[in-house]
């Protein structure tokens, strides 16, 4: 089984299932240009087959770069599709969830039709999870799709398994305090889909863009209901009413920004007067994540992103996970 993988989260979630690179029962044959993890020379072998139109400067230049590609109506990434053809891919895992963080559904169809029109060509498996239960969900949907079903429901297993660990470090008799979480810093964007869920699981409020339960769900009281609240896509929202909520824990975590690169994000937030007037930044309670790697991937990693929000929100630094890449800013 050939394997190309177009987007971060899927490349991490079949390498958890098949273990390496070059498993002969589904072997990864080509890459994204942000397929970087689990990092190994093995992976760094692995062709290339996307590249992207923009390049970051700062928060506020990107935003105005990616929406004025986007205005025009294509991809803000190029595909190799020659080499694609190449590769001869028994299947092509890619996304249609967000056209900003990965190239999406419609340029890879377009590059399968010119490969090899249909019923022939490879099969192309696009995920698009908008909550923690789908992210693992989608970990069994690779497993099925390159014939490990077995192995994926052994990694899903050990995942929910770390998950219920750290459920049990959230007292649910406290107040839940206020999060912000940043998953943009210009202008200011905060999380959604599966980000609220894991805050609120980890014993927080995320107010500016909380779960719901859908209608049929009725109150959606305890471990079962919970699993069924869900919440939207990530939102703008201006600076006054981040301030007015009076947070008081923030995360900065841009998506798909370095650490280095988010620490300088939130250096320019410094300079702004409603920025330093937050409780949570006058009581040095800002986490400043590696957005990349963290968060903002739906794949294996969102339990450790589960596992850090517990520990920092909860005072349980034994469970935030070695070597999470994050850093506690200094006012």
């Amino acid at each position: 089984m050939r394997v190309v993988s177009l987007l971060p989260s899927a490349t991490e979630s079949l390498l958890a299932i098949t273990g390496s690179p070059e498993n002969s029962r589904a072997r990864l044959v080509g890459r994204s240009h942000e397929c970087d993890y689990p990092p190994s020379s093995a992976l760094e072998a692995v062709p290339v087959l996307t590249t992207a139109k923009t390049r970051f400067e700062s928060s506020a230049q990107i935003d105005q770069a990616v929406s004025a590609q986007l205005a025009t109506g294509e991809s803000l990434y190029d595909l190799d599709v020659e080499r694609l053809a190449a590769l001869r891919p028994d299947v092509i895992i890619t996304q249609d969830l967000c056209k900003v963080c990965s190239i999406d559904l419609r340029s890879v169809r377009r590059a399968v039709d010119w490969m090899s029109p249909p019923p022939k060509g490879p099969r192309v498996l696009s995920l698009n999870p908008m909550t923690v239960e789908a992210v693992l969900d989608d970990v069994l949907t690779i497993g099925d799709a390159v014939g490990m079903e077995a192995e994926a429901a052994a990694v899903v297993g050990s995942l929910r398994e770390r998950m219920y660990r750290a459920e049990e470090f959230v007292t649910p008799f406290a107040a839940a305090p206020t999060v912000v979480f940043l998953e943009w810093t210009d202008p200011l964007f905060v999380g959604g889909h599966w980000t609220p869920q894991l805050i609120e699981r980890a014993g927080g409020l995320h107010p500016l863009n909380p779960t719901a339960a859908p209608e049929s769900a009725g109150a959606a009281a305890g471990p079962i209901g919970q699993t069924l609240r869900a919440a939207g896509p990530s939102i703008r929202v201006p600076p006054e009413v981040v301030a007015a909520i009076r947070p008081e824990f923030v995360v900065v975590c841009p998506c798909g920004l370095s650490l280095e690169q988010a620490m300088h994000e939130t250096q320019l937030l410094t300079e702004q007067a409603w920025w330093r007037e937050l409780p949570a930044v006058r009581a040095g309670r800002v986490a400043v994540v590696d957005g990349n790697q963290m968060f903002n991937r739906p794949g294996p990693r969102l339990v450790d992103a589960f596992e850090f929000l517990v520990g920092w929100l909860n005072d349980r630094p034994g469970v935030i996970p070695a070597g999470f890449p994050w850093r506690e800013w200094q006012r």
